[in-house]
């Protein structure tokens, strides 16, 4: 949260410093939120419905989808550029799957992170079984991507404006399908809410909803999250879609740095990303 796009592209260097800013305040306003929240009963039961007409998920309980997925075993992580396991993509073709620095998709331009992986290692989630909904980085679940690919989608000369982080993770063995089952337990069990943390600042979730899912791939999630700020008076609104092709998921999580809610994903990034994903590796 608090801007998936926050850390910045390597162009639009004026554009993003005003963005910035923005983060700045935005940040300052939900330091300190307080502890998690929701009334667990009232939204788990929204959660709780069968995900294939909302978000796609299976309809079994938390218990069960994290008693499946920690049963296929963990990945390993590998960045060497060559493919190991059953399926990975190695991080060469995976990079050729992803939109190219300042690559056009309608409105927006993708570029990549400035500083690294966003939503990574350092964002965790409390209690811990929300930490999927949070960042899908190495020791979010049992199973850590063999390669990744991040990239950010904007449109740089708006200071105010939605950014999607574009992020595409390739597994071994069964990783893929056992981080989308990780991924749907947590949508059930912290539908009433959880706090996110990270270093200086904490954000308290108070929903997580299923939405409809793009019918792409071999299955797809998509979550609605109601963010409050620290005074108790705003409500943000982010947005998360994760679309699994084989050994490898894409995952798009949309924000703005304003109380207006986006609604979804912008369609034009998860289609312009699945095409050239799905033309690329059926050659």
């Amino acid at each position: 949260m608090f801007g998936a796009g926050n850390q910045g592209r390597s162009g639009g260097r004026g554009a993003r410093l005003r963005r910035a800013a923005a983060l700045a305040f935005v940040g300052a306003v939900l330091t300190g939120a307080a502890a998690c929240g929701g009334d667990g009963a009232t939204d788990g039961d929204k959660g709780g419905k069968d995900a294939r007409t909302d978000g796609k998920a299976p309809a079994s309980t938390p218990a069960e989808d994290a008693e499946d997925a920690a049963s296929a075993g963990p990945g390993e992580s590998d960045t060497s550029g060559t493919s190991r396991g059953s399926g990975a993509l190695s991080q060469r073709d995976l990079t050729a799957l992803a939109f190219t620095d300042n690559e056009k998709i309608g409105k927006y331009t993708a570029g990549e992170f400035s500083l690294g992986e966003p939503q990574g290692e350092d964002y965790t989630a409390d209690p811990a079984a929300c930490q999927p909904l949070v960042s899908l980085a190495k020791g979010a679940t049992a199973f850590d991507p063999a390669s990744e690919v991040h990239r950010n989608v904007d449109v740089a000369e708006e200071m105010v404006g939605t950014t999607v982080a574009v992020q595409l993770r390739s597994y071994n063995g069964g990783g893929a399908v056992g981080v989308m089952k990780a991924l749907g337990a947590a949508g059930k069990a912290c539908a009433g809410g959880f706090v996110e943390n990270r270093a200086v600042a904490k954000g308290q979730y108070l929903k997580v909803e299923p939405v409809k899912a793009p019918d792409h791939g071999d299955e797809a999630q998509a979550y609605r999250f109601t963010i409050l700020d620290v005074k108790g008076t705003l409500k943000l609104y982010e947005y998360l879609t994760v679309v699994r092709s084989g050994a490898t998921t894409l995952s798009f999580r949309a924000d703005i740095l304003d109380t207006k809610d986006i609604g979804k994903v912008p369609e034009e990034v998860i289609t312009a990303q699945w095409k050239k994903f799905e033309a690329a590796s059926t050659r």
